[in-house]
């Protein structure tokens, strides 16, 4: 077995495919040096490294091939594997091949994680032994080895790249809108890995489709599962969303859920509860414990979380805004004047879905990072725009033209990669800069 990428997840296919007897060869770009902490990580383990490179030699003697999430299909070795008709199967359809238990899975442009966390937790309300994790933090094979009643999953679209077999009893596209398309040859690309999540679903699975996303609700003819769908137009059958309410339907029955004591704000995170709300009672959790759940739930780190009021200035961190489509949502969750932080690596996308919410809801546009040029062209005459080196210098800038009754807002709509390691760190940083105003 060749395991391609040493990060989380391939370190954690390399450890299960060792325990279980297979001779392990794993292959990443970095040097040995730059390795030590992964390999300290898998110390003791019959494992062969082969670093710093990506010859085709390191194919000779491999039966199957296992890439990280994170390798593109373009990879030298995994292009190679599949000219040799080598299998290359990713992490998720490794570990459905040795999971037992039933799968709710989540994917979407935008919303996966708070949708996955919020189905995980009103099912572990029902008394059931629960698995969440995937592209949320924990990586899917990390839990074959226990006992589950259910697996919940965050999935990706890198991550439905190399499947086979994988098959949810329930799934979930919550939303599709441009993103990765520096990974991707095109937006339609893009769409079409993400419908296969439903790929390989029967009659007895489920799909929960939004309705409300004219190329979501056009597949579900070509969708062999049932079809429950969710959205803001009232139906007879599915869930929809009043101004207080999401309602659930389902032939002759009527469940209703109320808002009010709801802690997470703003449409996206309607639209993330219908569908929760959709796949808990697909999996049978009762109404009562549906509503708990909800009223509890906080809400998720780095997405549009709350840090700070200070002087009436309130401060967001949405650091997990990295793409244009969750920008447009996080800026539609306000009616104050908003002094927006954007910016990063940019990935290929088109900006001007942004043109309408940057008009109407934002005072000042501060932007930094790789990206600030690109977006500063883009977006840069529609408001006071200002170009900043990097995200310390962006809050002193929010700060300093903020007024009482201002959000502040970081949604970079850029991945992280150019100045942090990933969106939490940046959103980790942005949370002490704010907090040492």
């Amino acid at each position: 077995m060749l395991v391609v990428g040493l990060g989380r997840t391939g370190q954690e296919c390399a450890r299960f495919l060792a325990h279980q007897g297979a001779k392990v060869r794993v292959n990443d770009l970095r040097s040995a040096a730059d390795l030590a902490l992964e390999m300290g990580a898998l110390a003791g383990l019959p494992i062969e490294y082969c670093s710093a490179g990506e010859p085709a030699s390191w194919l000779a003697g491999i039966d199957v091939v296992v890439p990280s999430p994170g390798v593109p299909r373009d990879n030298a070795l995994l292009q190679q594997a599949v000219a040799r008709h080598i299998p290359v199967l990713g992490e998720i359809e490794l570990a459905y091949r040795s999971f037992r238990a039933p799968l709710v899975a989540v994917t979407g442009t935008n919303g996966k994680s708070t949708t996955t966390t919020l189905i995980g937790e009103m099912m572990k309300a029902g008394g059931h032994r629960v698995f969440v994790g995937g592209n949320l933090g924990v990586p899917f094979i990390s839990a074959v080895s226990n006992d589950w009643d259910w697996a919940v999953l965050e999935i990706s679209s890198f991550q439905l790249e190399w499947i086979e077999q994988f098959r949810p009893r329930i799934a979930v596209l919550l939303n599709v809108t441009e993103d990765h398309l520096d990974r991707y040859v095109s937006f339609a690309d893009y769409r079409a890995t993400k419908e296969r999540i439903f790929e390989v679903q029967g009659g007895e699975d489920v799909a929960i489709l939004n309705r409300d996303d004219p190329w979501i609700w056009a597949m579900r003819n070509r969708i062999k599962g049932r079809i429950v769908s969710f959205g803001f137009t009232e139906v007879t059958e599915g869930v929809f969303a009043t101004a207080g309410e999401i309602i659930w339907r389902a032939g002759a029955g009527e469940e209703r859920f109320a808002l009010d004591e709801v802690k997470i704000q703003g449409v996206h995170n309607v639209e993330n509860m219908m569908a929760a709300v959709a796949a808990a009672k697909c999996a049978g959790v009762p109404c009562e414990l549906i509503q708990t759940t909800l009223n509890r739930f906080p809400g998720l780190e780095h997405r549009l979380e709350f840090v700070r009021n200070k002087d009436g200035v309130r401060y967001y961190n949405d650091s997990k805004g990295t793409n244009v489509g969750a920008v447009v949502k996080s800026l539609a969750s306000f009616n104050e004047p908003v002094i927006l932080l954007a910016g990063g690596v940019d990935k290929g996308g088109d900006y001007a879905p942004l043109n309408e919410e940057i008009k109407q809801k934002v005072r000042r546009l501060v932007l930094f990072g790789a990206a600030k040029e690109v977006i500063a062209h883009a977006l840069g005459g529609l408001t006071e725009t200002v170009i900043v080196d990097d995200l310390q210098a962006a809050v002193r800038e929010a700060a300093a033209h903020a007024h009482a009754g201002d959000v502040v807002l970081l949604s970079p709509g850029c991945s992280s990669f150019d100045q942090f390691s990933n969106y939490a760190e940046r959103g980790k940083v942005f949370k002490s800069l704010v907090q040492k105003l």
